[in-house]
C-alpha cells in the first residue's frame, strides 16, 4: 500500500491527472464550438450540404461513405481550431515575454562597496 501511495502521489502522476482532466474539458469546448458554431457557418455558406446521409446499397447492406466523409471534414475542422487556438495562446505568451520588465537595482554587496572604495581612493 505504501508503495502505491508513493506512486500515486508522485508530481508526474498527479501533473498527468490534471492534464487529461483539463484536456478533456478543453476538447468539449472546441467540439462545441465546431458542432454548434463553425460547421453551421460552413454549411449555411456551402447551401446546407451534409455527407452523413451519403451511402451505397450493396445488396442488403449500406456502405454509409457520408458519414466517413463528414467525420474526416469534422477533424480537418477541429485540427484547425486547435491550431489557431493555441496559435493565439502562444501569440499572446510572446508578447507577454517581449514586454520589458522594470529593471531591478540590485544592491551591492559589501565586499563590491568596498573595492569600490579602495578603487575610488586609488584613483585619487
Amino acid at each position: 500500500m505504501e508503495e502505491f501511495k508513493a506512486f500515486a502521489m508522485k508530481g508526474n502522476v498527479v501533473d498527468l491527472a490534471v492534464a487529461v482532466v483539463i484536456g478533456a474539458a478543453f476538447g468539449k469546448i472546441i467540439s462545441s464550438l465546431v458542432d454548434n458554431i463553425i460547421t453551421p457557418t460552413i454549411g449555411l455558406l456551402l447551401g446546407g450540404i451534409d455527407f452523413s446521409g451519403y451511402a451505397y446499397q450493396v445488396g442488403d447492406s449500406t456502405i454509409t461513405y457520408g458519414v466517413f466523409v463528414q467525420s474526416v471534414i469534422d477533424f480537418v475542422i477541429i485540427a484547425l481550431v486547435i491550431f489557431l487556438t493555441i496559435k493565439g495562446i502562444r501569440a499572446l505568451e510572446l508578447k507577454e515575454e517581449a514586454k520589458p520588465e522594470k529593471e531591478k537595482t540590485v544592491e551591492p554587496t559589501e565586499e563590491v562597496k568596498l573595492l569600490r572604495e579602495i578603487r575610488d581612493s586609488l584613483k585619487t
